[in-house]
């Protein structure tokens, strides 16, 4: 009989437990409906078109954060409420690999839409139609998503994007680069309320003033305490550090925000892109102060937004974190050997060719300014004197300050005396300006004798890739390999993809990535060194991605383990594609966009 009264007591204490935790739920779910019932009012945004009874998912991408990184994240506290998830069996971890480009653009378009054919890096020339192309400019970036659409559907179909590259067939994208300009969410009265709801909320507004100067003055103080303990750091940049700061405070409360609208509206499919981490880590490295700092404000973040999902007030959602590539060590060319790749280049053809080399940071957060300025623009028409002239007054102030760069005209290649360097990370395109066309490896020794061989030997450069009828050619320190039809058809010396865990994936990317018609005519993969996990990466950036070697092949995915999802054996991004379109849009079974062909250059 004694020992039934502790087995009742612990009943009814479960039982309390439950009718608390139920009770909780009930007023979180009315207090979220009623909140998010007057924003959505305000704004005139209706619920959203569709059967809400299907299941809907939810995917935050964290730019560049690799599975190795993530696991040394949560280990060490940075992501709590993420690893909580992982503990309780609500989210599950799996590596993919992202294939060639390690780059935002090859990834996106291969996760939205399956296809990312021929979009070789971040950046790079189309000889044949005199286009510089790279991926930070809004009218490439529309010209690239016209390229890859028609084939599948995207995965956004009816739903939203938020701060991503391309929309992925979303009918609502902000701040997306493939659809800028399309919208602006401040140009209607609805809009200005809500910009007025969002920024003079006191609370909100002294958030954001402190979090500001919080980030400023923490960024200054990491830059001099590293400048003086002579640790690896970018240099100043004037006033670029505040703008990214106050773009990347004011952007990630309006993504969240429009994140959780949307959760409330039922849209069908919520795709968005949180870029700090892996702008802090080209500047900074992967595993550094102000690195941990963003993750733990994109984990608190990542709680918001969870906590709305799983209160169902409309649909039922999964929920996806996961990253589109990863991030090397890295140590800069021009750090290590005093110039850059494109000098070097240069030098060792030494017959006064005309040099054009483009590095430089993707920009993320300029380009949140110069979204910033358009919606400003909005608010001016709204506002009545003296507030309009405050709001035109900031916007001349800002738009003096910044500047999208490399949106010139494409250069005139038409001469015999021009070679072209595309930097993107650890990878480099190289072009040719003695023909139009696409140059094999024997024309190239042609006009330019030993530049293969010099390269290949060069110790910052691992592997240079160029083709040759039906063959791939890899050159190398090591040896030479002649790539067919993703296998070794020939080889000479060792085989420099050895030293990496996975070296059939590898190779079978390369000779993907060499047989893109706007490829270089030659490819050059910075060196990679296996047992510091570093790579030489070709602009100044002290953690990269787009080539080879290390975190940056390897992204992460997050999941409910109830969707029973294998990712062990994708190599492509375009390879996750298919789960979502079987998934969430119904489609039959579909595969990824294949690779391309062998092809014979002209």
């Amino acid at each position: 009989m004694d020992r039934q009264v502790p087995a009742r007591l612990r009943s009814l204490i479960l039982w309390l437990v439950r009718q608390v935790v139920d009770i909780f739920a009930a007023l979180s779910g009315f207090y979220y409906s009623k909140k998010f019932a007057m924003l959505t009012g305000r704004l005139g945004l209706a619920k959203a078109q569709g059967n809400a009874r299907t299941r809907g998912f939810v995917a935050i991408e964290i730019d560049g954060l690799s599975h190795d990184h993530l696991q040394r994240a949560l280990e060490e506290g940075y992501m709590p409420y993420l690893a909580s998830q992982v503990r309780q069996g609500r989210l599950q971890i799996s590596r993919w690999r992202c294939g060639l480009p390690s780059t935002t653009p090859a990834a996106q378009a291969g996760i939205l839409f399956g296809n990312n054919y021929d979009i070789p890096a971040f950046r790079w020339y189309e000889k044949d139609k005199g286009i510089s192309v790279v991926c930070k400019l809004p009218t490439m970036t529309k010209m690239l998503q016209d390229r890859v659409t028609g084939h599948n559907p995207g995965i956004l179909r009816g739903g939203s994007s938020y701060f991503n590259m391309f929309d992925g067939d979303a009918s609502l994208s902000l701040l997306t680069l493939s659809a800028l300009n399309r919208e602006r969410l401040f140009a209607s009265t609805r809009g200005l309320g809500f910009l007025l709801l969002f920024m003079l909320n006191p609370i909100r507004a002294a958030k954001v003033i402190l979090l500001s100067i919080w980030e400023y003055g923490s960024d200054a103080v990491q830059r001099v305490s590293g400048h003086l303990r002579g640790e690896k750091r970018l240099p100043f940049q004037g006033i670029f550090p505040l703008l990214r700061v106050v773009t990347n405070v004011i952007f990630r409360d309006v993504q969240t925000f429009a994140v959780l609208m949307d959760i409330y509206r039922g849209a069908p499919a919520i795709y968005t892109t949180y870029y700090s981490y892996d702008e802090i880590a080209h500047h900074y490295g992967f595993d550094s102060r102000p690195t941990h700092l963003a993750l733990r404000a994109l984990d608190r973040r990542l709680q918001q937004i969870d906590r709305l999902r799983r209160a169902r007030l409309t649909r039922e959602y999964d929920l996806f974190v996961l990253a589109d590539h990863g991030q090397t060590d890295s140590e800069p060319f021009s750090e290590r050997y005093g110039q850059t790749l494109g000098q070097y280049i240069n030098g060792c053809l030494g017959n006064g060719l005309v040099l054009h080399e483009q590095s430089g940071d993707e920009q993320q957060s300029v380009f949140q300014a110069h979204y910033l300025l358009q919606e400003m623009e909005g608010v001016e028409s709204r506002l009545a004197e003296p507030l309009g002239i405050i709001a035109r007054r900031v916007r001349e102030v800002v738009s003096e300050r910044i500047r999208i760069t490399e949106d010139e005209p494409p250069w005139n290649l038409q001469r015999r005396g021009s070679i072209v360097v595309k930097n993107s990370g650890s990878l480099a395109h190289v072009y040719f300006g003695v023909s139009n066309a696409r140059l094999k490896i024997s024309e190239i020794s042609a006009f330019f004798p030993d530049l293969v061989v010099t390269l290949a030997g060069h110790p910052g450069i691992w592997l240079v890739i160029g083709v040759e009828g039906p063959d791939v050619l890899v050159f190398s320190r090591e040896g030479v390999l002649a790539l067919r039809d993703g296998r070794v058809h020939s080889a000479e010396g060792a085989d420099p993809l050895q030293c990496l865990p996975e070296p059939e994936p590898a190779r079978r990317e390369l000779e993907t990535l060499a047989r893109y018609p706007h490829a270089g005519d030659l490819i050059l993969l910075g060196r990679y060194d296996p047992a510091t996990n570093t790579v030489i990466c070709f602009e100044d950036q002290w953690a990269s991605h787009g080539g080879l070697g290390g975190p940056q092949d390897y992204p992460f995915m997050a999941f409910s383990p109830h969707l029973g999802w294998d990712l062990s054996t994708v190599c492509n991004a375009r390879e996750i594609y298919p789960f979502f379109a079987r998934t969430y849009l119904k489609l039959p079974a579909i595969a990824p966009e294949p690779a391309p062909a062998a092809i014979e250059p002209t």
